[in-house]
């Protein structure tokens, strides 16, 4: 089958979604594209960048509504949506949909405002140049929003109670204050005089898909305006990224790629990154998505054709594939002397992404080069130092390396894997393996252990530890019974001391000790067998929360514990080992690993 290049001698634009995590740009395109696509993906957030081709007549079709207002003629094919993820670890994935991208839809949860990855999602787009609107979506959260399915916002909007607009309006309002803080004019669409001067803000539901048509026909409009002397039929070798690698019965492996630019031909010769060095094979065949289904959604209705020019969405299948890196650029070339050319380039690319330095660092392990790059560089912000960065399952090799680390900087000995496995029999006992398949999530794991580390290494002292001990209230020695708590106590075993948390039989913080006083003299400590005053800080009160007579326990932390038993054993009394078992009985109520491990 050949495609019939009169329908692509204007390129389809291609769309970026922005926005902040959570704020609804992948709900939003499920509504335009009536894919489950939402529903797809771990922690509900869009993992890789995906893409849908949304054909003209489908454009037409919904913003047919709005023809009286907002006359939407098409010249272009459609639209291209790459939908780019929204938290601020995917930098890399949206700066290379920002540099392709010809149009943005910047989402913003219309109840919540700007956030973080909102504003830097304004940065690339203005440092790429890249036109954008405002999708302030979540419409139908607004307390007292009657939806209308699917109409359009200005029909809604007139079926609402005059105190839900004003509320709309007030939010609209917060949204144009914060985009003038950025040095931006902007308005609702039907209050704009002129497109190029300021931008658009669509109050949208991705829910109910109220103001979808408005989206789409402003989207469209914008596009056609912004894009008039680049809609041109382009010319030139393909060039694209490479989104996933899959092995597909009848066909071996394949790439689902991105071509963004230039003409994408059979039999073409394509170079593109590997697992093992830079791969150079000839096209066998081009798959095209039929419209309106996702890329990875995709199980059939796939068509064969001979050549596909930019923008779009293919599976390309071709020999020598199977060690395809996602992430890499792919460069078709019809010229046998520009291939060493094409080579270096990519090289020089992939070396910046893929790593060993000789530095004190982690070493990350991903399935791809785009997750690499997004984890070491968010790993870089934090100054977290990275010393292997490379792709696919964690080797004897990357062991070696993190326990290299872990002796000079016992912080530094993790392997952060993202979606990646262990090789079979490998040893990783000396390191700490940290697996995730979101990268947000994988990333306050690395942070957390490091603190967590560093923190132990400060109370690496006796005198630092929160030492075990247990501890009687005297009937009748209550002195004042709330905050603070004064009483008479007796110290059953152990070791207690001022400023120590306290904790009931059942595992609950009761405060903190202030003093221990004997013949009304301070005490630092009291231990097994005195009987001394005590003042606790606590929100507790003696007769309801805590009783006279009742034991409480000094709130050893696991690090704690783990330490005095592993560092500081021949301190341990056996008054002492009796009071850390009965501890441990209590706090692995909460948490059955407490203490496991602990050899007395």
């Amino acid at each position: 089958m050949v495609i019939d290049l009169s329908e692509l001698r204007l390129r389809q634009p291609i769309v970026v979604v922005l926005g902040h995590v959570d704020h609804g740009k992948t709900t939003l395109l499920d509504k335009i594209r009536g894919t489950a696509l939402v529903k797809k993906e771990p922690g509900e957030m869009t993992q890789e960048v995906g893409a849908s081709f949304v054909p003209r007549s489908v454009i037409e079709k919904i913003a047919e509504p709005l023809k009286n207002i907002i006359p939407v003629k098409l010249e272009i094919p459609g639209l291209l949506f790459i939908d780019t993820p929204g938290h601020e670890l995917f930098s890399n994935l949206r700066r290379r949909g920002g540099s392709v991208a010809d149009i943005a839809i910047l989402v913003v949860d219309i109840t919540e405002g700007f956030q973080k990855q909102t504003e830097e999602s304004i940065d690339i787009l203005k440092e790429k140049k890249v036109p954008f609107l405002v999708a302030a979506n979540k419409i139908d959260k607004i307390p007292g929003w009657k939806p209308l399915e699917n109409a359009p916002f200005i029909t809604s909007l007139k079926k609402q109670s005059s105190a839900v607009q004003k509320k709309l309006d007030e939010l609209l309002y917060n949204l144009v204050l914060q985009l003038a803080t950025l040095n931006f004019n902007a308005e609702r669409y039907d209050r704009v005089s002129d497109f190029t001067k300021m931008i658009s803000i669509i109050p949208v539901s991705g829910k109910t898909g109220e103001g979808i048509p408005e989206l789409l026909a402003i989207l469209a409009g914008l596009t056609q305006r912004y894009m008039q002397g680049k809609l041109k039929f382009v010319e030139g070798p393909a060039k694209g990224v490479i989104l996933e690698v899959k092995e597909e019965p009848g066909l071996g492996h394949t790439i689902d790629t991105i071509i963004y630019d230039g003409i994408l031909r059979k039999d073409d010769t394509i170079i593109l990154g590997g697992i093992n060095g830079i791969i150079s094979t000839k096209v066998r065949s081009i798959l095209l998505p039929s419209p309106l289904q996702d890329m990875r959604m995709a199980k059939t209705g796939y068509k064969s054709i001979d050549e596909v020019s930019a923008a779009a969405g293919v599976k390309i299948a071709a020999p020598n594939l199977e060690e395809a890196l996602a992430g890499s650029p792919v460069y078709a070339t019809p010229e046998s002397n520009k291939i060493q050319e094409i080579r270096k380039i990519i090289e020089d690319e992939i070396s910046k992404i893929r790593f060993s330095k000789d530095v004190l660092g982690i070493v990350v392990k991903a399935d791809s080069l785009g997750t690499l790059e997004s984890i070491v560089n968010a790993l870089e912000k934090m100054k977290i130092p990275v010393r292997v960065a490379d792709i696919g399952p964690i080797s004897k090799r990357d062991v070696i390396e993190a326990e290299l680390s872990a002796k000079e900087h016992e912080e530094y000995g993790i392997i952060a894997a993202f979606r990646v496995k262990t090789l079979p029999n490998l040893d990783t006992s000396k390191v700490k393996v940290i697996y995730g398949d979101i990268i947000y999530q994988l990333i306050d794991d690395v942070e957390k252990y490091i603190t967590d580390v560093l923190d132990r290494k400060k109370r690496r002292t006796l005198d630092s530890l929160i030492l075990p001990g247990k501890f009687e209230i005297l009937p009748g020695y209550v002195f004042r019974r709330s905050n603070p708590i004064i009483v008479g106590v007796k110290i059953l075993g152990g070791i207690v001391k001022p400023k120590y948390p306290v904790i009931t039989s059942e595992n609950v913080r009761l405060g903190d000790i202030l003093q221990i006083q004997d013949n009304k003299k301070s005490l630092d400590k009291a231990t097994v067998g005195m009987e001394v005053a005590m003042s606790i800080k606590s929100n507790a009160m003696i007769g309801r929360q805590v009783s006279e007579g009742e034991i409480l326990y000094t709130d050893v932390s696991k690090e704690d514990l783990e330490i005095l038993v592993n560092n500081y054993k021949s301190s341990i009394t056996d008054d002492m080992k009796e009071v850390i078992q009965e501890i441990i009985k209590i706090k692995r109520k909460d948490d059955p690993l407490y203490g496991l491990g602990i050899n007395l």
